[in-house]
């Protein structure tokens, strides 16, 4: 049989089990790295989230940041936005234009499209005003919710 089993993902997207339905022994109601309940459904459309690959060799498993049916973020991407636009508020030494440029960008980030590399050099730009320290919070927020083609851009 070959597809996708159904992933366990906490609200923070840690994942639990990435093989729901065929290793049911290593569910988890909640999270061992942080304590939040999992979840193996979209919470917008109710549609199960994309597990392991059944049927074809080994299988490297990335937590998705959207979800495939109805397009919405998952908690775990729209909880880094959310941070990241918070601390983006917190930064003190960039103007009130740099600031909506680095949220736009930030948003931009997470998605791959035409305009991913724009907004990595602008996000990128912003980030040598506001130094290592800060940029390096912004890092430990997005990696995971990142775009490859952001990644690439912002980390090569």
């Amino acid at each position: 049989m070959e597809g996708y089993d159904i992933a366990q993902i906490c609200l923070n997207g840690h994942l639990a089990n990435g093989s729901f339905t065929r290793r049911p022994q290593f569910n988890e109601d909640f999270c061992e790295s942080c304590g939040s309940p999992t979840i193996t459904n979209c919470p917008e459309c109710k549609s199960p989230i994309r597990g392991y690959y059944i049927g074809g060799g080994m299988s490297i498993y990335t937590t998705p940041s959207f979800c495939i049916k109805c397009g919405q973020p998952y908690p775990w991407t729209k909880s880094k936005l959310q941070a990241a636009h918070e601390l983006a508020q917190e930064i003190d030494n960039i103007s009130d234009e740099d600031r909506i440029v680095l949220q736009k960008s930030i948003d931009e980030l997470v998605k791959d499209t035409p305009s991913t590399p724009v907004a990595a050099t602008r996000f990128k730009k912003i980030m040598v005003k506001v130094g290592q320290t800060t940029a390096g919070m912004f890092r430990e927020i997005l990696v995971d919710v990142l775009s490859e083609a952001a990644k690439k851009a912002l980390f090569p």
